[in-house]
C-alpha cells in the first residue's frame, strides 16, 4: 500500500510546501491538494514549488473538475510539470463540488466527465486527441506520463470509473462502503472488457493520531459534512432505496443545507448533524495500533493507496507517527538476508 497526504492550499503557500516536504521525508508517496480556486489558493502554481523542493513525491488535485478550466489547459499544466520535474504528477477528477457551487454553478454531467478524462489523459501522455472538432497534440511534450483517477460515489459514476479511470478515489474509509464500491468499479471494468485488477484504488479520509476521542471527532466532523454534499446528490437522484449502501445514505437525514464558506474546515457548523459513529467509520482516528488495524483491513479489500486529510491541529505529529510506526507496519518487509 502507498500513502499520500491531502492538504488545503491555505496561505501561506510556504506552509503547504513545508507539509509536502515533511510528508516526503516521512515516506509518503503523494501530496494531494483540494482544488477550489475561490476558497483557497491556486494549487497548480503551488505544485511547481513543491516539486522543486522535493525529490520523488507526486502531486495532484483531489479533486479537480471539467468545468473550471479548459481541459487542454489542465493537460498542459501537468505535461509541463512532468517535463520540468520528471513525471511526478497525477490527476484526481470528479464532477465538481465546491469549485463550481461557490460560483452558483453545478456539477458537470457524466458525459462531460468522461470526455474530459479522455482529453486530459491523451494530451497529458504526449498523445494526440480530437477536441472540439480539432485534432490536437502538444508539439513540445515527449514522454509525459499522467494517470487520471476518478472520484465517485453514485452507481453511474462508479460505472464510468470502471470503464475509463486509471484509478478510483473513494473519499471515506468506511469498510463496508469501500467493499461495495470497489466491487462495483471492478464489475464495471470487467463488463467493459478491461482488466478489473488494473484499476488502482485510493481511500482518502482524515487521519488523526491521538487518544482524546472527543477532540479527534470534533476536529474531523467536517468530513462527514463534506461527504454529505455528494450523498445528498445521490439520494436526490436515486432515492433512499437504491443499491447504494444505507451505511452511506442514512446519516444525512438530519442534514439542513451547507455553507461552502466553511467547506472542509474544523468547526464547520453545517456538519453538526454528523454523528460520532459516522466520524469513526469514515475517518482513521485513535492510536497508531487503531490506524494499523483499519489500514490492514482496507488493504485486504484491495486498496492500493491511503491518502490522509490533514485538516486538523495535529498535522506534524500525525505525519511523524505514520512515518515511524504506521506505514512500516503496513508495507511489505524486505530482509537483508533470507
Amino acid at each position: 500500500m502507498e500513502f499520500g497526504v491531502v492538504l488545503q492550499t491555505n496561505p501561506p503557500a510556504s506552509r503547504t510546501v513545508y507539509l509536502s516536504k515533511l510528508a516526503e521525508q516521512y515516506g509518503f508517496e503523494y501530496a494531494w491538494t483540494f482544488d477550489s480556486h475561490l476558497l483557497w489558493q491556486e494549487p497548480y502554481v503551488i505544485y511547481s514549488q513543491i516539486l522543486a523542493e522535493t525529490h520523488r513525491i507526486k502531486v495532484g488535485p483531489m479533486v479537480t473538475n471539467p468545468a473550471t478550466r479548459d481541459w487542454t489547459v489542465t493537460a498542459s499544466v501537468f505535461a509541463t510539470l512532468n517535463e520540468m520535474y520528471g513525471n511526478r504528477t497525477i490527476v484526481g477528477i470528479g464532477r465538481g463540488d465546491s469549485a463550481v457551487r461557490v460560483t452558483n454553478g453545478k456539477p458537470t454531467t457524466l458525459k462531460e466527465l468522461r470526455e474530459s478524462i479522455h482529453v486530459i489523459r491523451e494530451l497529458g501522455n504526449s498523445r494526440s486527441v480530437e477536441y472540439n472538432g480539432a485534432h490536437l497534440q502538444f508539439p513540445w511534450s515527449v514522454g509525459s506520463e499522467l494517470e487520471v483517477w476518478v472520484a465517485a460515489y453514485g452507481p453511474l459514476a462508479l460505472k464510468l470509473t470502471g470503464e475509463v479511470g486509471d484509478g478510483f478515489i473513494l473519499q471515506m474509509a468506511d469498510l463496508d462502503v469501500a467493499e461495495w464500491m470497489i466491487k462495483t468499479v471492478r464489475d464495471a471494468a470487467e463488463k467493459a472488457g478491461r482488466d478489473p485488477m488494473s484499476i488502482k484504488f485510493c481511500v482518502a479520509a482524515p487521519m488523526y493520531v491521538g487518544d482524546d476521542w472527543e477532540h479527534m471527532r470534533d476536529q474531523c466532523r467536517w468530513f462527514g459534512g463534506m461527504v454529505g454534499n455528494h450523498v445528498a446528490d445521490i439520494v436526490a437522484k436515486y432515492g433512499t432505496d437504491s443499491a447504494v449502501p444505507k451505511a452511506l445514505t442514512d446519516y444525512i437525514k438530519g442534514r439542513e443545507g451547507y455553507d461552502y464558506n466553511e467547506h472542509g474546515r474544523v468547526g464547520n457548523t453545517h456538519a453538526d448533524f454528523v454523528p460520532d459513529e459516522i466520524v469513526d467509520r469514515f475517518c482513521l482516528l485513535g492510536t497508531a495500533d487503531d490506524h494499523i488495524e483499519k489500514l490492514k483491513a482496507l488493504k485486504e479489500l484491495g486498496v492500493d493507496q491511503f491518502a490522509g486529510y490533514l485538516q486538523h491541529d495535529n498535522k506534524e505529529e500525525t505525519l511523524r507517527v505514520y512515518g515511524e510506526t504506521v506505514m512500516p507496519a503496513i508495507r511489505t518487509h524486505i530482509t537483508a538476508k533470507a
